[in-house]
């Protein structure tokens, strides 16, 4: 049973219904969250414009929106909800229920939307700002202007050529699930660096950037063993 007692989102709502149509999908019934989400993804973007901006003073139009984009998406989205602990809480269609609705990114990440659109009808601007800014404390905490915003595929390619070494290699390894739940399996090696690590997710692209990520992780979990 869904309980919207149970998120972590930072705002105390004076009508609870706001929240238990933000966290209503479409498969459940009406309302549902699609009309909220359309109202949060305009207030994330303001405030999250803001949080930069305020956060990097000499960070260029460019890279500001760069990192804007990267802390709006879907993928990052649905990140912050797992944390919040949004996907227990949705109320889904039976369908949705039984083919793992309750942590796909996609719905993870407009019933985000959605919350912050209910905060913001509920009580305006700086009370959905606040909950945002919460919400999103862990992802700024350490960000580095000079990588916010590129994904670890990029990252990891502009590491090795910065070094002239060449760039890793991707491969599938296997795949699991139902055709509508599919999870794959790759590996990213780096030959010159005697790395090879594997990465998961619901479509090549996320399993690439997975491993890609734990790539990273492992160079950097060596680079002070190689200085020592």
């Amino acid at each position: 049973m869904s309980d919207a007692s149970r998120i972590a989102i930072e705002h105390v709502f004076t009508d609870p219904s706001l929240l238990r149509q933000a966290l209503t999908h479409r498969s459940y019934g009406v309302p549902n969250n699609e009309r909220l989400e359309f109202v949060g993804d305009a207030v994330l973007n303001c405030a999250v414009a803001l949080s930069l901006y305020e956060r990097f003073p000499t960070l260029p139009e460019g890279d500001l929106s760069r990192a804007r984009a990267h802390l709006v998406n879907r993928e990052t989205l649905a990140q912050v909800a797992r944390r919040l602990g949004l996907g227990d809480a949705i109320h889904l269609g039976e369908g949705e229920l039984r083919s793992g609705g309750t942590d796909r990114s996609s719905i993870l990440a407009d019933a985000m939307e959605a919350v912050i659109g209910a905060v913001f009808l509920d009580a305006g601007f700086e009370a959905a700002r606040s909950a945002i800014d919460a919400a999103y404390a862990d992802v700024l905490r350490d960000a580095d202007p000079a990588t916010l915003g590129k994904d670890p595929k990029t990252r990891l390619q502009e590491w090795l050529q910065s070094r002239r070494l060449p760039v890793p290699e991707y491969a599938i390894i296997g795949t699991t699930g139902e055709a509508h739940a599919q999870r794959f399996s790759v590996e990213c090696r780096i030959a010159e660096l005697s790395i090879a690590v594997r990465g998961s997710g619901t479509s090549r692209r996320a399993a690439e950037q997975d491993a890609a990520q734990k790539a990273l992780e492992a160079m950097q979990q060596a680079a002070p063993r190689a200085r020592g």
